[in-house]
């Protein structure tokens, strides 16, 4: 594949370094994707975003399709435009939040019936429309509509999931061909097909040959996976899933993002990921750092003059006592959350970093026993 390139790989386990070209640019695996769900990656500006190291983002296409709407995206020439980002963006197709409404949403055999969160409207999405919504989104990396299911859900709800998904995903490969201009995939937008299948090893396992041979994407997106399984189904699926996928392309793990989860993963193959963890937990006031993760409101932190992770070297560690961030917590103050997401946002991607330099020298196991021995040592305080 011309947009997609292994440079190493580790002999030891699935772990390897690639190289993603997209239209806007390259991105580097293992990689961290911030979460823009509606534009915005929540208390963070572009400059934060350029500061830390980000090389791509993930916006979604549900929520964009409803607010702000198509017709302004296209107004601003698209996503880029709009929020101001020069890098790649990946769209979720929106299956995920589709699934999310259970009460608001009936799945037919040609798409899905939703009501909007927002003000009640009635809204039809089918494999074709979400492929063309992505288009006016504007978005790098496009993702196929899917069916996700509740865990624990039982072998014939999976089935049934994932027998539509491969029909869905077959339809939007077809129909993404036959609107994307031709040109090579490092010029054009890319197409990504989800796996789904539960925690059924057999239904994984067909529905990664499928995806590879029937449908044959771009990339790779595994879904329906951290959404409340146990940690060993968890890995259990995720390799049953690389094992039987080609090794020349990328494989996007959807919503993970807890440190301990991304080591293994890559280790089991995954290359791309994206969570709205650190974000989400910078808001209420949890730190992500090497010695596992904390609480900055804790008694303890009252007057810490020290760095929130001294092997840090983001703009909040660099500056910003935990005393400080402690203060900003009980104070209610905002400037709390953009200075705890850019820190977790810097961890998660710094950790990244750490692991393509473990694989190109070679000490990949041992760098990750040492990340872990660290994070789940702890530290005072800490949260599990």
């Amino acid at each position: 594949m011309k947009h997609f390139e292994v440079l190493k790989a580790d002999p030891a386990s699935r772990a390897r370094i690639c190289r993603l070209k997209t239209a806007r640019g390259e991105v580097n695996t293992p990689v961290f994707m911030p979460v823009a769900t509606q534009g915005s990656v929540k208390a963070v500006s572009q400059e934060d975003l350029k500061a830390i190291g980000t090389e791509c983002i993930l916006s979604n296409t549900y929520h964009l399709y409803l607010r702000p709407g198509l017709e302004v995206l296209e107004k601003f020439g698209g996503l880029h435009g709009f929020m101001g980002h020069q890098g790649p963006v990946l769209t979720d197709s929106g299956g995920y939040q589709v699934y999310s409404l259970s009460k608001l949403r009936k799945i037919t055999e040609n798409g899905v019936h939703f009501t909007s969160h927002i003000d009640g409207s009635p809204h039809f999405f089918t494999p074709e429309r979400v492929i063309d919504y992505q288009a006016r989104i504007g978005s790098d990396i496009r993702t196929c509509l899917d069916v996700c299911v509740e865990n624990p859900a039982g072998r014939d709800e999976a089935a049934e999931a994932l027998r539509k998904t491969k029909l869905w995903a077959e339809r939007s490969k077809k129909h993404f061909s036959e609107t994307v201009p031709r040109s090579g995939p490092a010029r054009r937008p890319l197409f990504f097909g989800i796996v789904q299948g539960g925690i059924f090893a057999d239904l994984r396992r067909e529905a990664a040959l499928h995806m590879a041979e029937t449908v044959d994407p771009d990339g790779f997106a595994v879904g329906g996976l951290s959404v409340g399984e146990t940690k060993v189904q968890m890995h259990a699926a995720l390799a049953v899933v690389t094992e039987n996928l080609p090794k020349d392309r990328p494989v996007y793990f959807m919503g993970l993002g807890s440190p301990e989860d991304l080591w293994e993963a890559v280790e089991l193959g995954a290359d791309m990921f994206d969570c709205v963890l650190p974000t989400r937990n910078a808001r209420n006031g949890q730190a992500l750092t090497s010695r596992g993760r904390f609480y900055v409101k804790n008694a303890q932190y009252k007057k810490d003059d020290s760095a929130l992770d001294p092997d840090c070297d983001c703009y909040t560690c660099r500056n910003y006592s935990r005393a400080y961030l402690s203060h900003l917590f009980k104070a209610r103050e905002y400037l709390l959350y953009q200075l705890l997401s850019v820190h977790n946002l810097r961890f998660l991607i710094n950790q990244t970093r750490i692991m393509r330099e473990a694989i190109k020298n070679g000490d990949f196991a041992a760098k990750k026993k040492e990340f872990l021995d660290s994070y789940l040592g702890g530290c005072p305080g800490r949260s599990r």
